[in-house]
């Protein structure tokens, strides 16, 4: 498993949004945007089961995942590797999120019918631009 830097960790753990990218069952890509946390070397984001994400990575787990500095787009942190699916946690997960990007104690948008689900990527590449190591 490949290891987050200090800095790369501290980038991530800034309001900036993700790109992740996921591999539709015919191989093609998948990418869509998605709010970041991370846990020690796993980067962590949420969605919900059944939605295309969930379903591409049951089928296949390897993702990518490249968080861009909005500020300056020559300073960014990829991470790619094999994603994780649990249930557990999920709820206060998307909450702890929704403080991070909204600054709501709750996410908004729950809707009581789906099952949240956080996707934990164990990185085997980590690439990062535009820091001074």
């Amino acid at each position: 498993m490949a290891a987050l830097t200090e800095q790369a960790r501290s980038f991530l753990q800034q309001p900036f949004v993700g790109e992740v990218t996921t591999l539709r069952n015919d191989g093609s890509p998948h990418t869509t945007v998605v709010w970041v946390d991370v846990d020690t070397d796993e980067v962590i984001f949420n969605t919900a089961v059944g939605r295309a994400k969930e379903r591409h990575l049951r089928n296949d787990p390897r993702i990518s995942l490249i968080v861009v500095d909005p500020e300056n787009p020559y300073r960014w942190v990829s991470v790619s590797g094999k994603a994780e699916l649990d249930t557990t946690g999920a709820d206060d997960e998307i909450d702890k999120l929704a403080k991070k990007y909204l600054g709501q104690d709750e996410y908004p948008w729950r809707n009581p019918e789906e099952t949240r689900i956080n996707v934990r990527i164990r990185p085997e590449h980590v690439e990062a631009t535009g820091f001074d190591e």
